[in-house]
């Protein structure tokens, strides 16, 4: 199978100078992905747009909540095959990124994603995301500006989660699917109680003529 935007000027005009690393990642989640357990049967044909462009369409949210900071750090929580952390780590080589993932198989993914994408902008930690607050706690972590998630757990959960990650005034974002804000509405005590705050849907441009994704942004107070 080919992937139907294979060869696409779409590609190059979102991704640009990413785009030759992502290639290189495409490839490996093409032969790959479906047999490791990192993608569907049925995205093996779809990798640019589901995976690869989808992780993508957070990278301007990401810019903006770091715009003009001194520490541009980004903890990715639940990194699995790499959605969102190894694209947005492609596409901000200035950010520097932690992959948070308990599962060794997929560690041992990531590992051989980073070596052969060749980014030096990311730390691999196998681990829950509790684990890595507890460090925060302790002053050995510090907190992070941004964290990122994509198809983690529903926003109850979620802000438990990743919100403790967070410095005061950081962001949480969060891909999610068409029902984020009713996720939002269910959430909403379990966000204001771990220090979230203007919990927000906003519908994020993916490509032309591609349908748009759904993302969640929350600040920390």
């Amino acid at each position: 199978m080919t992937d139907a935007l294979e060869g696409s000027p779409v590609l190059s005009e979102i991704l640009r100078d990413t785009l030759p690393q992502l290639e290189l990642f495409h490839k490996k989640l093409e032969s790959e992905g479906e047999p490791r357990g990192l993608i569907g049967p049925r995205d093996v044909d779809i990798i640019w747009e589901r995976h690869i462009l989808n992780s993508a369409a957070i990278v301007p949210y990401v810019q903006q909540s770091t715009a003009g900071a001194r520490f541009k750090t980004v903890a990715d929580v639940g990194s699995g095959g790499g959605f969102p952390g190894l694209v947005a780590a492609a596409c901000l080589p200035d950010h520097q990124f932690t992959l948070i993932e308990p599962m060794e198989r997929r560690i041992d993914w990531l590992t051989e994603c980073v070596d052969l994408m060749g980014l030096n902008n990311v730390t691999l930690v196998r681990g829950r995301s509790d684990e890595v607050i507890a460090q925060v706690r302790k002053h050995k972590i510090h907190p992070f500006a941004v964290v990122t998630c994509r198809a983690v757990a529903p926003m109850t959960k979620l802000s438990g989660w990743t919100l403790p990650l967070l410095k005061p005034s950081g962001q949480l974002i969060a891909l999610k699917g068409r029902s984020a804000q009713v996720e939002l509405d269910k959430a909403k005590d379990q966000i204001g109680r771990f220090g979230g705050r203007n919990a927000r849907v906003v519908e994020a441009p993916v490509g032309p003529d591609l349908e748009p994704t759904h993302v969640v942004i929350v600040d920390k107070r």
